[in-house]
C-alpha cells in the first residue's frame, strides 16, 4: 500500500509540474548555449537544399531549418547546415553531430522503431517515381526488364524498384552509386537506363541537371508513400515538440491567412486562434519553454507554408510543382495542423 501510494505521488507530482510549462530539454539548451541550431540536409537537391547562384542555402528543407532557428533563437539566419549522405544521415542524428535532420527522409516504421530517432511532422508528401530518355520509347514501368537502374543504397528508391520489379515479373541490374550527385551525373550521362527517385526528386533532378530537361520523361504511376520530414533524436520531448509546432505554426499561418506581409497587422485580429498563435493571447510559449512571439518569428522572418512552397518548389521556382496532395486539408490536401490552444 505504501508503494502505491508513493507511486500515485510521483505520478502526480510529474502531472502537476509538467501543466505550467515544458521542461527544460538538453538540446534546446545546447542550442541557446552555442546559438546555432544545426541542421542536417542533402546538400544536393534543388527545392528542398542546396546553395542558390549566390553560394546561399535555399529550399523547403532549408526553411524547417530557419523557422526553428526563429522559434528558438529569435533570428532564422542561426543555422548551421550539414551535408549528409544516406549512408550518413542517421549517424550524424544519433551522435548529436546534428541537433535535426531535414534531409527528405522518408518517415518508416523501421527507422522510427528502431533508430532511436523520432519523426515529427511531414512537411511534403510524395511517393518513388521511374524517369527515362525519351528516345528509350519506354511508357510504362512495365516496359523496363533488363534495364540499368541507378540507386541509393539504404534508400527508399531502393526497396521500391526492388519490390516494382518483382511484382511485375521484371529482371533489372542495379547501379548502386553512393552520392546523389554523381548518381545524377550516372543517368543524365546515359550510364543507366533509369533513375528512381521520389517524383519531387527526379523533377529537381531534371530541371536543375539535365542539359536539356525535355528529353527526360517521368512515368506514369506513383509507386509507396513518402512522408518526408524533421527527425530528432529520441528522449528529448521538449525539442520534439518544438520543432513539430514549428512546422505546425507556418500551416496553420496559411490557414488563417497570416503571411510574412501580413503578419503584423494579424497580431491585432479578433480570431482567437490567430492570436494565440501569434503570441498576442495565451501562454503558448511558455508551454513549449519559448517566449510568446517564437511563432510569430517564424512567420515573419520564413514566411507560412505555402509561401515556403511557392518559393522553392511550387509556381515561383523551377520545379514549378503543384500542391496536390501538399495542400491543406480545406483545399483538398493532406496538410493539417493540431488546433494552437
Amino acid at each position: 500500500m505504501k508503494k502505491t501510494a508513493v507511486a500515485i505521488a510521483a505520478v502526480a507530482l510529474i502531472v502537476a509540474s509538467g501543466t505550467d510549462s515544458a521542461v527544460a530539454g538538453p538540446t534546446v539548451d545546447a542550442i541557446k548555449e552555442r546559438g546555432a541550431v544545426i541542421c542536417g540536409v542533402n546538400g544536393n537537391r534543388a527545392g528542398f537544399s542546396a546553395l542558390d547562384s549566390k553560394g546561399e542555402w535555399a529550399g523547403m528543407d532549408v526553411d524547417t531549418c530557419r523557422a526553428i532557428a526563429a522559434a528558438v533563437l529569435g533570428d532564422a539566419s542561426r543555422v548551421q547546415f550539414v551535408k549528409t549522405t544516406s549512408q550518413t544521415r542517421f549517424t550524424a542524428l544519433q551522435t548529436s553531430e546534428i541537433d535535426v535532420l531535414t534531409r527528405n527522409v522518408t518517415w518508416t516504421l523501421s527507422r522510427d522503431a528502431k533508430l532511436g530517432i523520432d519523426f515529427v511532422a511531414p512537411t511534403f508528401y510524395d511517393g518513388q517515381g521511374f524517369m527515362v530518355h525519351k528516345d528509350t520509347g519506354v511508357q510504362s514501368v512495365k516496359d523496363l526488364g533488363g534495364a540499368t537502374v541507378c540507386v541509393l543504397p539504404g534508400s527508399t528508391s531502393e526497396k521500391v524498384t526492388a519490390d516494382v520489379f518483382k511484382a511485375n515479373g521484371l529482371d533489372y541490374t542495379p547501379v548502386v552509386i553512393e552520392s546523389k550527385k554523381e548518381l545524377n551525373t550516372a543517368f543524365f550521362g546515359g550510364r543507366c537506363d533509369v533513375h528512381v527517385q521520389s517524383t519531387s526528386g527526379l523533377s529537381s533532378a531534371r530541371a536543375t541537371v539535365a542539359s536539356n530537361p525535355a528529353d527526360y520523361i517521368i512515368l506514369d504511376g506513383v509507386f509507396g508513400k513518402d512522408p518526408m520530414g524533421p527527425a530528432v533524436r529520441q528522449g528529448d520531448a521538449q525539442w520534439r515538440d518544438v520543432v513539430a509546432w514549428s512546422i505546425y505554426a507556418m500551416m496553420t499561418a496559411e490557414e488563417l491567412g497570416v503571411t510574412s506581409a501580413n503578419v503584423d497587422t494579424m497580431k491585432s485580429s479578433d480570431d482567437a486562434e490567430t492570436t494565440r498563435l501569434l503570441g498576442a493571447a495565451g501562454d503558448l510559449g511558455e508551454t513549449l519553454g519559448l517566449d510568446n512571439d517564437w511563432a510569430y518569428r517564424i512567420i515573419k522572418q520564413v514566411g507560412n507554408y505555402g509561401e515556403v512552397f511557392d518559393r522553392n518548389v511550387g509556381g515561383g521556382s523551377p520545379l514549378k510543382l503543384s500542391r496536390g496532395i501538399n495542400a491543406l486539408w480545406m483545399d483538398g490536401g493532406l496538410l493539417y495542423s493540431p488546433p494552437f490552444k
